[in-house]
């Protein structure tokens, strides 16, 4: 039986090498452990979104866009971190086709509670 890994480096060009996947996804998964879901990302234009059950997190390793979110538009550029609660409808648009983002979703479904 394998021990799943406790800790270890999660390398961009590893999982940039796997996109487009085997149905042509852009998207790759980079690590599953509980309800800590990560994945590379470098989504075409237009990027659609759908709301999550769990909260997210994208870390934006280059390119820049804008994120359409609760009645906002904000844009965004390498080096930023977006967040969304769970279930807030959201889509990147005008973004730069060089676009690749981390993927975070985590804690519990329906999101965490604000303190």
């Amino acid at each position: 039986m394998s021990t799943p890994d406790r800790s270890r480096v999660i390398r961009l060009t590893e999982a940039q090498a796997r996109i487009p996947g085997p149905a042509g996804e852009r998207a790759v998964i980079a690590l599953r452990r509980g309800p800590l879901d990560v994945a590379l990302s470098l989504p075409l234009r237009p990027s659609q979104q759908t709301p999550h059950a769990q909260d997210e997190i994208y870390f934006i390793i280059r390119g820049r866009g804008v994120l359409v979110h609760d009645s906002k538009r904000d844009p965004f550029e390498s080096g930023d971190i977006l967040f969304v609660a769970a279930g807030i409808e959201h889509q990147f648009e005008d973004t730069t086709d060089d676009l690749a983002l981390w993927r975070v979703f985590y804690g519990p479904h329906g999101g965490e509670v604000p303190v």
